[in-house]
């Protein structure tokens, strides 16, 4: 089976992060289209192309960081997957937090994965590279 080209959203609002994660993503071939917004509440509106998102793609993965600014990764989590049109796209927690009540409520909320960010740049490469494998080689998305 051929490798798909992802659509990728980043929901993240940490510069630096989100450059490692565009890094580790556009390794592969063929690579992604990625898009990024940087809190919950803009990732609505990019989801719902509404405003300056009129023309957005419909993403084939949802990379979601928890903490953010205005909404949280738990709320847009929650607005994802309680959405009759949005709730097949696979959303991907990436994270700093190691907590048990982020893990527990990401996956009550239908999280198809809760991936904790390395701190060290091998691994974090690594660990985006393995999400991405999984969603363009395995995984079969709608």
């Amino acid at each position: 089976m051929a490798n798909k080209a992802l659509d990728v959203l980043i929901v993240d609002d940490d510069d630096a992060d989100t450059l490692m994660i565009e890094e580790a993503l556009l390794t592969a071939e063929p690579p992604p289209a990625v898009h990024r917004v940087a809190d919950g509440s803009e990732a609505m509106d990019y989801l719902f192309q509404r405003g300056q998102y009129a023309d957005a793609a419909r993403p084939d993965l949802i990379l979601l960081d928890l903490n953010m600014p205005r909404m949280n990764g738990h709320e847009v989590l929650a607005q994802v997957k309680s959405d009759d049109t949005l709730k097949s796209i696979p959303v991907v927690v990436l994270t700093t937090s190691t907590a048990l009540p982020d893990i527990t409520a990401s996956y009550t909320r239908h999280a198809n994965a809760f991936v904790t960010k390395p701190m060290d740049l091998d691994g974090f490469e690594d660990a985006v590279g393995k999400i991405r494998r999984f969603y363009s080689e395995v995984a079969i998305l709608p």
